[in-house]
């Protein structure tokens, strides 16, 4: 349930790069988060998703919380800040600066890469009702395209879903601190999506997120990706334990 919201209010509250690659020279981006179960479709929480290019780098930033009726099952206040190679949308440093229920946290990813090598070298630190519980270092290692869980919001976007075709899945190594995982993109082709009177052609992916063994450390998501060059996700659901959560565009800027 954790990461679902995490990965939720990152994604969409949410790269072989191609000639459709968007470009996110300067770009602000809100979403809601509705909590839906039976006829309750009631908003959870926002976030804001910022991007700004400086020189050969972008610097991303992303500000979520949870509504104060909320608050009261599971309160988020993250904060995740980023800085991204402009030519490969690879992520250089990732942090994460987090209070979620009755934890607050901070993750920061440091990433080195030498050919097709890349290092995470991490440290994370957990205070739980005001006493430090976690105090960790590591070094993570993953071979090929490598992201964090700010960056794969841009990586994804310049995936060539033009070229795949229903059914085609592509997988990417992902960085927390404190875990490597594999998450996998699933194509299930072009569809429709109507979102507040407005009708968006977006191409549909699934999020599949499995650890060593290939064992699956979360449950699958649904992203919905506008077919256009601006590549922007309109919305994201994921199932609870009780009920289903869907964060969707309110606006944005570019």
């Amino acid at each position: 349930m954790k990461k679902f919201l995490t990965f939720a209010i990152l994604l969409c509250c949410l790269v072989g790069m191609t000639s459709a690659t968007p470009d996110f020279h300067n770009e602000s981006v809100t979403y809601k988060v509705m909590y839906k179960w039976g006829l309750i479709n009631k908003k959870a929480g926002e976030a804001t998703i910022t991007m700004q290019r400086k020189g050969n780098r972008y610097s991303a930033r992303l500000v979520a919380a949870s509504e104060p009726w909320a608050d009261r099952f599971y309160q988020v206040r993250d904060t995740l800040l980023g800085t991204i190679d402009a030519h490969t949308m690879m992520p250089l440093e990732y942090q994460k600066i987090a209070h979620e229920g009755n934890e607050d946290k901070h993750d920061v990813v440091k990433f080195s890469r030498s050919g097709n090598n890349v290092t995470g070298h991490t440290t994370r630190k957990v205070i739980k009702k005001g006493v430090l519980k976690i105090d960790d270092k590591r070094t993570l290692q993953a071979t090929g395209p490598t992201v964090d869980m700010l960056s794969s919001y841009f990586y994804m976007r310049s995936l060539p879903f033009q070229d795949w075709k229903p059914g085609h899945e592509a997988s990417i190594s992902i960085f927390s601190g404190k875990a490597k995982e594999k998450l996998t993109f699933k194509y299930h082709g072009i569809e429709t999506l109507s979102l507040d009177g407005t009708d968006y052609r977006c191409y549909h992916i699934t999020f599949i997120f499995t650890g060593d063994g290939g064992k699956k450390t979360s449950d699958d998501m649904d992203a919905w990706i506008t077919t256009d060059t601006r590549r922007l996700p309109v919305q994201l659901e994921g199932k609870l334990p009780v009920g289903k959560v869907r964060c969707q565009l309110v606006k944005s800027s570019h």
